[in-house]
Order: structure tokens, then sequence, then C-alpha cells
């Protein structure tokens, strides 16, 4: 299921500095490409990414504002500032129907989609799959780099560019050059999902963004993809 957060722009791309900025000649190009995918479109993918995946049951996806994810970063992980992604496995009674929720920052996405030089529907696809996979159980700063196979192998099955992993191990590309591979000697800077405490404020903090887990279907706690600043998050 797909949400839209109330308070998220319609149309990020005419709010978008860079759209602004391009060349008439290619103007409509930038725009269509940082448009937001509809619902629909959305759906699809995370059906197909879902079975991909292997996750079975519910997966609910708010599409929602730095604002708003910045708000459920600091509630659940203390860290008072927007991220990409935040994963919230279900636990406890009905978890077997329900997988989780994903909630994704559109305008971090489209941010991050000028940087990879790709369009804003191939960044919050990338977004849904990372967070699918944690939502699976996955978790690449406890394991040896098996989610980080697995998210690669999918990501070629799903026709994907250059997954959250990746990134962390090389500098940002520029929005008019071409991601370069990470040199073997890189150096992989965090960008883990840890496990928060768990909290019987989450359905709150997810009601108002236009989310309300039914508390009969079970629990579920954050995880986040943003950088890390620390050894552990």
């Amino acid at each position: 299921m797909i949400l839209l957060d109330p308070d998220l722009d319609p149309d990020p791309a005419l709010a978008s500095t860079t759209a602004k900025q391009t060349p008439a000649s290619s103007h409509w190009t930038r725009e269509k490409n940082l448009r937001l995918p509809t619902a629909r479109t959305l759906s699809r993918f995370l059906t197909e990414a879902q079975s991909a995946v292997r996750l079975k049951g519910e997966v609910t996806v708010l599409l929602t504002t730095d604002v708003a994810i910045r708000k459920l970063n600091r509630q659940f992980r203390h860290k008072d500032k927007a991220t990409d992604v935040l994963s919230f496995p279900a636990e406890g009674i009905g978890a077997e129907e329900i997988a989780g929720d994903l909630a994704i920052s559109v305008p971090t996405a489209l941010r991050q989609s000028v940087e990879q030089n790709h369009s804003l529907a191939v960044e919050v696809k990338v977004l849904i799959l990372h967070g699918l996979l944690h939502l699976a159980g996955h978790d690449h700063e406890a394991d040896a780099g098996q989610m980080a196979r697995r998210e690669r192998l999918l990501r070629a099955k799903l026709n994907l560019p250059q997954g959250l992993i990746e990134r962390a191990a090389r500098p940002k590309a520029s929005a008019l050059e071409p991601a370069k591979a990470p040199s073997k000697s890189a150096v992989l800077k965090g960008h883990g999902f840890s496990r928060a405490a768990k909290s019987q404020k989450k359905d709150r903090a997810l009601a108002p963004e236009g989310c309300s887990p039914n508390p009969s279907q079970g629990s579920r706690k954050p995880q986040t993809s943003a950088p890390k600043r620390s050894a552990k998050r």
C-alpha cells in the first residue's frame, strides 16, 4: 500500500532549483525525471520487489516530507535530522500478516536522485528495495556482506542502479557526471540500519502522517538508511 503525506508537495519537480536552472532544450526531460511516480506505479513495483525479496505480508509505504521523517528519526533513533528511509518491521500478534512499514522522505530522495544522476522514480524504488530487505530481517551493519550481495542481485533483477550500501563507499557523484564505481581500497562508511528500542508511541507517531496501523497487528521498530557518524546506530 502506498500512502501520500497530505503535507507533501504533489509536484516536487516544479519546486526544484535544479529544474529551474536546466536549459530549455532539456527542461522537459529534467522535469519529468524529477516528478514523483503515481501511487499505482509504485504499488506495482512494491509487489514486484516484495516478491523478489520473498517477503510475505502487507507492506505500507508512506511518502512523506523531510520535516515528518526528521520527527520520526528523532523520536525513535534520537537523531535530530532528516533521512531518506525508515523501516518498521512488524512484531508480535498479527506479524505473520503484516511485514511492516516504510517511511520515505521525497525531498531527500529528490536530492539524492540529482546527485546520482537518475530519476526520482528510480531513487524511490531503490529506497523501497533497501527498506524491504530490512523488513525481511537483513542488517548490513551486523552481517558479513550478505545483505549487500543480496541487494546487488535484486537490483540487477529489478533493473535498478547502484544501491545505498555501495554509495557509502565512494564520494557523492556530481549531478552532471555519471557515478563511478568504488575502488577496492574504498572504505564502507556506515550507512547502516540499527534496531532502535521498542516504543509504544510508534503507532501515534505514524498516524498524523497518514499511516494508522492497528495495534492488534503487532508493534514495529524503526531502522534507518542514513549514513552513521558513530560506530553503531
